[in-house]
């Protein structure tokens, strides 16, 4: 009984993961895409309204099905994968009571769509390159906070007087330098009117925007393009020792073949003079 269901499950998990499968999941994800965006359009609501609930509640009746497949398959093995507690996690909050208290979970319908990402290995490798590389961006967070500390201080101290809107606390003077930093409106907005007052404002305003806007955060880019090229090295180093481990095996089951022929040879027995004769005289 017990391998009855042992094969069932494995049949399963075959059926769930195979690629047909997958690839309706992910025409299932795109169509209720399309719907959940429709359903902010107000004159789509008013000529398809129930047919756009009616494809919404279908799939997620689907994906609902899908988790249910995959933990009757996979059993305790399914929430070993980070992906599928992702995948888990959205199906339930889609799953929230449309009622007063949750309407703000039923907004986040919307985040089905993410599930392109656990279905689609290119996009998977780039999300787990980005995790991978949180660790290394902590300390270019610490250095980005070091540097904005220390120039917040000092634009406090030398333009709250003038300009207690942009500089008048440490926390006015952090958001009017982030937005240096992004380069939003820095110049025209900030800058040039700071100058009006203070003329030798720029020696304080282009180093930090070297600092920050061109050194530190290149450091993010380099540190995710070092990630993502650790990530497809460690992949192709797993696909080769896959391949290895399937070489291997294939040659053992050829091994394992030439000593049963040798095997089924060694008890045959030899012919005799007289059978040799024959089978001689008949291929004459």
């Amino acid at each position: 009984m017990q391998a009855v269901i042992s094969n069932g499950r494995s049949r399963l998990e075959a059926f769930v993961t195979s690629v047909p499968f997958e690839r309706f999941i992910i025409a299932v994800i795109l169509i209720n895409a399309v719907t959940l965006g429709l359903e902010t359009v107000p004159w789509a609501m008013d000529r398809f309204g129930p047919l756009l609930i009616t494809l919404d509640h279908a799939a997620l009746a689907i994906f609902v099905v899908e988790i249910s497949l995959k933990l009757i398959a996979m059993g305790l093995r399914f929430f070993g994968r980070a992906w599928n507690i992702f995948d888990l996690t959205i199906v339930l909050v889609s799953l929230a009571p449309a009622t007063e208290g949750f309407a703000v979970l039923r907004a986040f319908r919307i985040l089905r769509v993410l599930r392109l990402m656990t279905m689609l290995p290119s996009m998977r490798s780039v999300v787990e390159a980005m995790l991978r590389a949180i660790p290394g961006m902590g300390s270019v967070v610490a250095l980005l906070a070091l540097v904005f500390y220390v120039f917040s201080v000092m634009a406090t101290k030398l333009f709250a007087a003038s300009f207690p809107e942009w500089f008048g606390s440490i926390g006015a003077s952090l958001y009017s330098l982030f937005q240096v930093m992004t380069l939003e409106s820095w110049s025209m907005g900030i800058v040039r009117p700071v100058m009006e007052v203070y003329p030798h404002a720029w020696v304080f305003f282009v180093p930090f925007i070297l600092m920050t806007t061109f050194a530190v955060l290149n450091l993010f880019i380099a540190i995710i393009v070092n990630a993502m090229t650790e990530s497809h090295v460690d992949e192709a180093a797993a696909q080769a020792e896959q391949s290895h481990a399937d070489h291997a095996t294939l040659v053992g089951e050829i091994r394992e073949l030439r000593r049963e022929l040798q095997s089924l040879r060694a008890r045959l027995p030899e012919p005799t003079p007289e059978a040799a004769g024959q089978n001689e005289s008949r291929a004459d």
